[in-house]
């Protein structure tokens, strides 16, 4: 089937433009988490709390009676943290939007499904760690940026080192279990990313706070009052948690179509080969996350090392076994 050149075109200035518009976005989610202040934070919701609590509005500082005669209540600006915010969610859906259009027009260009090589199958898992981070961070839109920039380097490493040109793939991978299997282990890779983010920061979280606790890091230093504006440890536990949850079982059953995969293309369903291997040890880590988080209560840092242990076996077996050591999964698609 020939490759239309065009929609080709197309995919990559849609992706390029996707970069762009994320370039832009974390711009504006930085300037939002720098100008978010725990004090401000503090103030609206003892203003909300106030105007719930049936007193007169008028014993509120700062807020004009609204049972004077005569006289109008402003409605209150927006703080500069939530303009920005609001403007870098738009940005990302954008981009999302973006890339989703690059993913499409790559498989009508190469008519097939658009997940033969590195280039794509890192794509689609940005993709899905964006709609993660959407979701899971919709009460949290100020820490989106800490899913962005990881999506940004990823794409950015798509562009340069993964980049291949949209062409047939190779007579192996001409299967009906590509779009299956691939799309199973990309988008739990995606939300891999979202859950190894979450524990990042809660062990960031606890380190400032210095102790085992929820509670907020104490005042002075730079770091601290870079924690202090992140969730509470709680909060980024329960998210790494949950998004870990989700993407277990997407990957174990990307693990599991695999092997079916493997045994009607090479005869059999499991040899070791270096990519297997590496995916049963991230899979097998996830679940010692999962039992330590849930059976054996380890909700504190000692389970969340465990989970960035996954999270770092699962960038092992994307870039160092793809790209590195030769096996039967050598379809990297690069020169």
């Amino acid at each position: 089937m020939p490759i239309d050149d065009t929609l080709a075109q197309f995919s990559d200035w849609s992706f390029r433009s996707a970069f762009g518009v994320f370039v832009l976005a974390s711009v504006f989610l930085v300037a939002q988490f720098a100008t978010r202040t725990v004090a401000a934070d503090d103030r609206k919701r003892e203003l909300v709390a106030a105007g719930d609590s049936g007193r007169p509005a008028a014993n509120v500082p700062g807020r004009i009676a609204a049972n004077v005669p005569g006289r109008i209540e402003p409605t209150p600006s927006r703080p500069k943290s939530e303009k920005y915010g609001g403007m870098g969610h738009a940005l990302v859906v954008l981009g999302l939007l973006l890339t989703v259009a690059s993913i499409v027009l790559r498989g009508l260009a190469t008519d097939r499904f658009p997940l033969g090589n590195m280039y794509e199958f890192v794509t689609m898992a940005c993709a899905a760690a964006v709609v993660t981070g959407l979701v899971a961070l919709r009460g949290q839109r100020h820490t989106q940026v800490f899913v962005v920039v990881p999506v940004m380097i990823l794409m950015f490493l798509a562009a340069t080192v993964l980049y291949a040109d949209a062409a047939p793939v190779v007579p192996a991978l001409r299967s009906y279990w590509l779009p299956i299997h691939v799309t199973i282990v990309s988008v739990g890779s995606g939300i891999f990313l979202v859950a190894g983010v979450a524990s990042l920061l809660f062990l960031l979280k606890m380190r400032v706070a210095g102790t085992g606790s929820d509670d907020t890091a104490a005042s002075g230093g730079a770091l601290a009052r870079f924690a202090r504006r992140l969730p509470a440890a709680q909060t980024l536990d329960r998210l790494a948690y949950k998004t870990t949850i989700i993407g277990f079982p997407l990957f174990g059953a990307g693990v599991i179509l695999g092997a079916i995969w493997a045994e009607a293309a090479w005869g059999r369903f499991w040899g070791w080969d270096p990519k297997e291997t590496v995916s049963f040890i991230a899979w097998v880590v996830y679940a010692a996350y999962l039992h330590a988080r849930a059976t054996s209560g380890w909700r504190n840092t000692r389970a969340a090392w465990i989970n960035v242990a996954g999270f770092v076996a699962m960038l092992f077996n994307l870039f160092i076994i793809n790209m590195v050591v030769s096996g039967l999964h050598s379809y990297a698609g690069l020169n």
